[in-house]
């Protein structure tokens, strides 16, 4: 379960995941937006989830089952959790780089404070930092982090690393209906990202089922505000609000790639159906995970989408 796609990704074009975090959600983070759900172990520890070599082995094992056209355009760290909990990142980026695809980094930013963390996301081509508020109140409230977590430092550590960072450096902000959408919220957020000069910031709206139901996306007018404000401190900054299409890489094994790829990103009905065409396969391989409690079905903005099912 560690490589899986590649998936169409609004920022990657064909992004082959890669899940560096262990089975179910380890995270610094327990974000109120997320889409694989609730974090179930808390931690702000760094740990040794895979050896580097068997990583690598899984992800040469999966591009060698795809198909000429859905070789990808980026290897990309985006875990069942926060990917720079992995102690082995780093050297796992060097290693990966025998492939000859460029490697992405997809981080909450909570660990960017350290040294280490911040020497292994600069062997990346392409690292996104999340930055969905400058204010701590509403940190707490919309990332809900563990509490060893430092705000200012966080703040810190962004500012360093993106001043030695020699890749593409990219943000994304996450704008959540009445928790950091204000006005005057959204000029501080604009000020400190403008600082940091990334190639471009990314602004997204809950497209997937939450992990508090009660979470809603911003107006379409306060999106457009948004990027105004961003556009207006000098960022370059691009939207990501809409669908990224259903073709995903498939390997012959229905089975496995729909394992695969919910553990990270929940799949839509027709992400599905397609899925199951290009495999070969039907509807028969949903229905027997469903009925093994594999992975579940949520609706969300009505449409159906199919998610992981961990159980404890």
């Amino acid at each position: 379960m560690i490589a899986f796609g590649p998936i169409p990704s609004r920022r990657l074009g064909k992004s082959l995941g890669i899940n560096n975090i262990v089975s179910h959600k380890v995270c610094s983070y327990n974000c109120v937006y997320c889409q694989i759900g609730d974090t179930k172990k808390k931690s702000a520890v760094r740990l040794s989830f895979y050896e580097p070599q068997k990583l690598v082995q899984e992800v040469a094992k999966h591009i060698n089952k795809l198909d000429k056209n859905h070789i990808p355009d980026y290897l990309t760290f985006v875990a069942n959790g926060e990917p720079t909990l992995d102690i082995n990142l780093g050297r796992e980026i060097k290693l990966l780089k025998r492939f000859g695809i460029p490697i992405a980094v997809i981080t909450n930013s909570s660990l960017i404070y350290d040294k280490a963390v911040q020497d292994d996301l600069m062997e990346a081509d392409w690292v996104s930092v999340k930055i969905d508020t400058v204010d701590k109140t509403v940190w707490n409230k919309i990332n809900r982090p563990v509490a060893e977590i430092n705000f200012e430092k966080i703040i810190e550590g962004l500012t360093t690393f993106s001043s030695g960072f020699k890749g593409k450096l990219h943000t994304e902000t996450m704008l959540v209906a009445g928790l950091n959408d204000s006005s005057g919220h959204l000029g501080q957020n604009a000020s400190f990202i403008a600082s940091l000069k990334p190639k471009i910031a990314y602004l997204s709206i809950p497209t997937r089922p939450p992990a508090v139901k009660e979470v809603k996306p911003v107006s379409e007018e306060k999106v457009t505000e948004t990027w105004q404000v961003y556009h207006e401190a000098g960022i370059t900054t691009e939207l990501l609000t809409g669908f990224e299409g259903t073709d995903t890489g498939f390997t012959g094994n229905a089975y496995e790639d729909i394992l695969n790829i919910t553990a990270v990103h929940p799949l839509r009905e027709d992400t599905i159906a397609n899925l199951l065409k290009q495999n070969n396969t039907g509807i028969s391989v949903i229905e027997s995970l469903l009925a093994q409690e594999l992975i579940k079905s949520v609706i969300y903005k009505e449409k159906k989408y199919y998610i992981r099912n961990y159980h404890f």
